[in-house]
């Protein structure tokens, strides 16, 4: 092996990560195409004559290996929370109001605007400067490994540019430019193929594709936004310093970003990028504002799924006209009957529409929507489309107002509407089809009793063919019935008994959760099983003593009732029993929340803990009265760090915070448990 071939192969790869760089970063490549490919070929060909050489970081190994099967389920670090969204200029103003009152500053907030970029969103992790994972959002919490298609995108570089953090994970927006979803297309036409509907499903079907060939064959493109975990770097003291760090990183960030001064300015921003929208190269559906300020990013924090300190401002929404061809009933998994209109399908806000919710049958009588009736249909962006009115003047004649159904349409129950309520609802509880399935379906998420295995497509099986009727029977599947459903096998079926098996150890909030009273969410959950202790004394309560539910902190008379009433129905104190002897434990909370030793007290975890998840460190803090928050404060009381801790910790140490590994979080919880 020569000297020159290694320092020409060196050269080459150097040279082609240049261009890259100028090309998707910089905007500004400086030979064209075909001096590119050239470059390419003759790397290539000094790699096959050599390929002891070959590097994974090497231009020539995007595309690698096999088609997978599947996609692996990946655990975010630190989750990927959505944004609140605003339509109107006065809901902007609200939040910038919010954010200065919380931040105790009457001077104008400096915010970074950037536009709403519509694509995918995904997370890309760096390690020592290499791309070594690459996952989708999902559900915020938990997405997809899609790690070798993101390496077929020449956008993203597999190697960042100069002294990088031992630790990068940068997030950002996968999407379609406009001209490259209009050539996919063009030959999918050509092909006699079904063409894409807008290019975030062009990109979204891209993305996830199982062969990365594919995905490298189409005109992808990507810009980071913001960081997830980092270790080994200083963060910077505003956010439009974090984005240039990683354009200098030679990660592409979306070059109509621009700092502005106070709501008007984000205003002003936003009616520009109205203007110029149609001019763009790629798909938007709005703007971005986040506080530029990344101090004040920190003392703002975040609700439960979005900060406080961004806002997306979404453009105007389309609207077109159709007909309303019929209207149907569908049935929840709380019993309600939900009015559907099916319409002629029209294309607006970036999709076909041909199905659109009424709500409930006030919102029937209220917009007087009838079969035949010409409508105007909305939508914007991801919003679900909405029924705006009905044209009266269109109306053909004798039709006829739309009555409630006196059965449900499913299982032919009686159908109820509350006085006082807009909501109907079919008393069939568990013998309803419908709303069987989708209660079984809750009682196995992720938050509840957590049954990994039982998805969407298994629940309906098992409900189809009349194995499962309430969720105690979840428990007395076997395998020879669970192999012989559709796409299971024996290995599955083992997988789904033991993952059955160990969800019958939980605790008490997650029970009450599962059970899908109506109006108890999570926080309910825990705010009974804290006041209550077990849930013997909740039963009893809620069967002879109603008003002692009310109070429980924070449970009003309207949730107080749909407890009483759950607990009052015979079937579910049977199901409760039955849940009991199938072997289903819960943990009784010992203390009320005011004798709990952590009340008052904020955990902020980070990092991976390696003897438990962090749902199980934060079941285990909250049971001893703790808060868990996403954000490091003045407030927080300690962070938690595990393996590999993001930027929180840095926070911590900066505000001298204490800090605990996982052996002294478990000597705490020890300690109080006694």
């Amino acid at each position: 092996m020569s000297a020159g071939a290694r320092a020409r192969i060196a050269a080459l790869r150097a040279e082609i990560a240049r261009h890259d760089y100028r090309y998707y970063v910089l905007d500004d490549p400086e030979i064209p195409d075909a001096e590119y490919d050239e470059l390419m070929r003759e790397l290539r060909e000094l790699e096959a004559a050599h390929p002891q050489l070959v590097t994974p970081d090497s231009p020539t190994q995007r595309v690698a290996g096999t088609p997978s099967d599947s996609f692996e389920e990946v655990v975010h670090e630190v989750p990927m929370l959505s944004l609140d969204n605003a339509f109107s200029d006065e809901e902007v103003r609200a939040f910038d109001r919010r954010a200065a009152e919380r931040l105790g500053t009457d001077e104008p907030l400096e915010y970074l605007a950037e536009p709403k970029l519509d694509g995918l969103a995904v997370t890309v992790i760096y390690r020592d400067g290499l791309l070594e994972r690459a996952a989708t959002r999902g559900d915020g919490f938990k997405g997809e490994d899609v790690t070798a298609n993101v390496r077929a995108i020449r956008a993203f570089p597999l190697r960042l540019q100069g002294k990088a953090p031992a630790l990068l994970e940068a997030r950002g927006e996968v999407f379609m430019p406009l001209k490259g979803f209009e050539r996919l297309n063009r030959a999918a036409e050509a092909r006699g193929e079904k063409t894409f509907v807008n290019p975030r499903n062009a990109a979204a079907g891209s993305l996830r594709q199982l062969d990365p060939r594919i995905t490298a064959a189409r005109a992808l493109q990507m810009y980071c936004y913001g960081l997830g975990s980092v270790s080994g770097w200083e963060l910077p003291e505003r956010q439009s310093e974090l984005l240039e760090a990683l354009r200098r990183w030679g990660l592409p960030v979306c070059p109509e970003g621009r700092r502005v001064q106070g709501v008007e300015g984000c205003l002003e921003y936003f009616r520009q990028m109205g203007e110029r929208r149609a001019a763009l190269a790629y798909q938007i559906d709005g703007v971005v504002y986040k506080v530029e300020r990344l101090g004040y990013q920190n003392r703002l924090g975040f609700l439960a799924r979005a900060p406080r300190w961004a806002l997306a401002h979404k453009f105007p929404a389309e609207e077109v006209m159709t007909r309303v061809r019929a209207i149907e009933w569908q049935v929840g998994r709380t019993g309600a009957v939900t009015p559907v209109a099916r319409l002629e399908p029209v294309f607006v806000g970036g999709v076909t529409v041909s199905n659109v919710t009424l709500h409930n049958f006030d919102e029937v009588q209220r917009k007087d929507v009838r079969i035949g009736d010409t409508v105007i249909v909305r939508r914007a962006g991801d919003v679900i489309p909405e029924l705006v009115r009905v044209i009266e003047t269109r109306r053909p004649a004798h039709t006829e107002a739309v009555a409630l159904p006196r059965h449900c349409p499913v299982c032919h129950s009686e159908v109820l509407k509350p006085e006082g309520e807009a909501v109907a609802r079919c008393t069939g509880g568990f013998s309803c089809p419908a709303q069987r399935q989708e209660a079984i379906r809750h009682f196995a998420s992720r938050l509840a009793m957590d049954i990994e295995g039982l998805g969407d497509k298994v629940v309906a099986q098992l409900v189809e063919r009349g194995l499962v009727r309430s969720p105690a029977d979840l428990y007395e599947l076997g395998a020879e019935a669970l192999a012989a459903l559709d796409r299971m096998g024996e290995k599955s079926a083992a997988n789904l008994l033991a993952a059955l098996e160990r969800s019958k150890q939980t605790t008490l909030p997650r029970l009450l959760y599962a059970l899908g009273i109506r109006e108890v969410g999570e926080a309910t959950a825990l705010a009974l099983a804290r006041h209550f202790g077990d849930l013997d004394a909740l039963v009893e309560a809620a069967h002879s003593h109603p008003e002692r539910i009310e109070q429980v902190p924070d449970v009003g008379p309207v949730v107080a009732a749909h407890v009483h009433a759950f607990f009052a129905a015979e079937e579910h104190r049977a199901l409760i029993g039955r849940l009991r002897d199938a072997g289903v434990t819960w943990a009784p909370f010992t203390a009320r929340a005011a004798d709990l030793p952590l009340t008052g007290q904020t955990f902020v975890l980070t990092g991976t803990l390696a003897g438990m998840t962090r749902e199980q460190a934060q079941e285990a803090l909250t049971a001893l009265g703790a808060k868990v928050s996403g954000s490091v404060s003045k407030k927080t009381r300690y962070v938690v760090a595990g393996e590999a801790p993001g930027t929180k910790l840095a926070k911590a140490q900066a505000l001298n915070i204490p800090i605990l590994d996982e052996a002294g979080l478990r000597r705490l919880l020890e300690a109080h448990r006694r």
